[in-house]
């Protein structure tokens, strides 16, 4: 199927009132978040160069929340956003490898929202877990678009995931999730909705459209930020629609508008004067600026300075809407409503910021107060600044303030201690659910032996394995099967034989499949209009083949893939796909 957007394939919920009755609702939710761009990339925040127009309107007819604070990668955020709790409690720890995923008991805004007669729907980059109940329709959205990795290989023309389906889609991708957005919205108008967009851009890879870059070009930018820029323009231009629609449907005055974005900027360049960049714990890694726009309720062109925070989100909104939120596991966020409506200041708190950097522990953690900032590098390195007089984090002061740098580092250890006590938290890929019969084991889920290794140096979202050289080199999931049956094994890999068919395990400590590699099998490089050489793998069109059928019993085992003694053909590996088989047979 090749689609534009979704406006004709989505199905909302039904709501029936009757023509004489009048029915009070709750305030929409219109949550918008951004990928990678930073505090300095409006025209709002000081930025000469980019325009950004729509948002610095939104500025003016918003509350802006200036002392803003998220996590210094994508995946954290986004727990800490759906949960109102910190990252480390809801076991996203990482961007990659099975630690981006968030526990499924946790509960989601969507949830609460959901349980309070919302329509919900998700239109972008999930990040926080592919498989079912991981995933957005396992965690509380009606309807998801998009896809579930922490990046995505082509912004153009690509394929894209709606709710379990694969869909080719026409248009660059921004456009497209607003397309959608927009057919949501339309659709659902006369009920209350949650509309999530988390855009993926300007994430890498650097694309955009010739009109948005050029514009760049010609102010004289390097192609990377030309194109971050375009990127940036493009996202304003589509917010542009959003903010159209509401007003087109008489919506505006009863939705709730919030932007933000996940992290600081990719890159070097114009942040506000602050330090750090995105995947650091430093002020410029970490802050970025959040407006809420409700007409009539939030003060509009206004500023709150007070420390806020990502988990702060979940308590706010549902205190706007009115909403009962049954908690089951504690909040760290507080409700921000009482001091947009007041405009009185928000109480002195500390808001606290880890970065894994693969391993939990040592890594990089901070703790911003009104007054300070305190940072602990990875090897123990310890600084202190006073953000009212350094705000650009320039003079060291832990030396000469000794007892606020203690009493900071005593917090952060308190704080770590509670937090990861049930870390780290690497679940086992469940199998076996109907709600997804199909289940894709990825590369970069597996465990790795031997001489097994990416294609990439970091084994980032739509990597491949390379290097099953012996019978010593493997790959490995660890499944949890949840319903035992036969199921069919597929194998998305290419490969070119060295002079015989040989023979491709797949197995678990029951079973084994074997598979004779074909004379050739080619996974064709998809051309990529990047403007910049990406840091990430390059997408491919890769064959899937079925290879035979496993019967999995119940519970938690192991799948391996490997080769029967010594390899001489060149494999690469990008996913095993099972298929859990309904009628029982082979």
């Amino acid at each position: 199927m090749k689609i534009k957007s979704l406006s004709g394939i989505i199905i909302t919920g039904l709501f029936i009132v009757s023509a004489c009755e009048t029915k009070v609702q709750p305030p929409n939710i219109v949550l918008i978040m951004t990928d990678d761009q930073g505090y300095g990339d409006f025209g709002f925040t000081g930025n000469k160069v980019v325009e950004t127009p729509v948002l610095d309107q939104l500025k003016e007819e918003a509350l802006l929340f200036d002392r803003f604070y998220v996590s210094p990668v994508s995946a954290p955020t986004r727990a800490s956003l759906l949960t109102g709790r910190y990252h480390l409690r809801t076991g996203t720890t990482w961007v990659t490898h099975g630690k981006e995923i968030m526990r499924p008991e946790e509960k989601t805004l969507a949830e609460s929202f959901s349980e309070n007669g919302y329509v919900t729907a998700c239109f972008g980059k999930w990040h926080n877990g592919e498989h079912f109940p991981h995933n957005p329709k396992g965690q509380g959205f009606d309807t998801f678009f998009g896809f579930t990795a922490g990046h995505w290989n082509n912004y153009f023309d690509t394929k894209l995931e709606y709710n379990g389906e694969e869909v080719v889609t026409e248009g660059y991708i921004t456009d497209i999730l607003t397309d959608s957005a927009l057919s949501f919205i339309e659709k659902n108008r006369d009920e209350p909705f949650l509309c999530y967009i988390p855009y993926n851009t300007p994430h890498s890879p650097f694309q955009v459209a010739d009109k948005y870059f050029d514009k760049y070009k010609e102010k004289g930018m390097d192609d990377k930020n030309a194109a971050i820029y375009g990127m940036c323009e493009n996202i304003d231009d589509n917010i542009g629609r959003i903010l159209k629609k509401l007003d087109e449907l008489k919506l505006s005055d009863n939705t709730i508008v919030l932007f933000m974005t996940d992290n600081g900027p990719n890159g070097v360049r114009y942040n506000a004067g602050m330090k750090g960049i995105k995947g650091q714990v430093d002020e410029g890694g970490v802050r970025v600026p959040l407006l809420i726009r409700y007409p009539g309720v939030v003060p509009a062109g206004k500023i709150q300075y007070g420390l806020a925070s990502h988990i702060d989100i979940l308590p706010t909104l549902h205190a706007l809407c009115g909403l009962k939120f049954k908690e089951e596991f504690p909040l760290d966020g507080i409700d921000l409503s009482p001091y947009m409506l007041n405009g009185d200041s928000i109480p002195d708190r500390l808001i606290f910021t880890h970065q894994v950097k693969k391993k939990l522990q040592p890594s990089p953690v901070s703790v911003r107060s009104p007054e300070y900032r305190l940072v602990i590098q990875s090897n123990g390195e310890t600084s202190l600044y006073n953000m009212i007089e350094d705000p650009g984090q320039k003079r060291n002061i832990s030396e000469s303030e000794p007892m606020i740098t203690a009493r900071l580092t005593d917090t952060i250890a308190a704080w770590y201690t509670e937090l990861t006590q049930d870390l780290p938290y690497q679940p086992a890929i469940p199998v076996g659910y109907k709600e997804s019969p199909v289940v894709t084991l990825p590369a970069t889920e597996a465990e790795l032996e031997g001489g097994v290794h990416f294609f990439g140096e970091n084994g980032w979202a739509n990597d491949w394995l390379f290097g099953f050289e012996d019978g010593e080199n493997t790959a490995s999931w660890t499944l949890d099967v949840k319903k035992e049956g036969i199921y069919d094994v597929h194998l998305t890999y290419a490969a070119v034989p060295w002079s015989k068919r040989e023979n491709i395990l797949i197995y678990t400590d029951a079973e084994m499949l074997y598979f004779a590699v074909p004379e050739r099998m080619n996974a064709f490089v998809v051309k990529s209009p990047d403007r910049v050489p990406r840091g990430e793998a390059i997408e491919r069109k890769w064959p899937t083949v079925k290879v035979g059928s496993l019967n999995l019993m119940e519970g938690e085992q192991k799948l391996y893939i490997g080769f029967n003694g010594e390899l001489k053909s060149r494999l690469e590996v990008k996913a095993v796909v099972l298929k859990m088989k309904l009628d029982g047979s082979k």
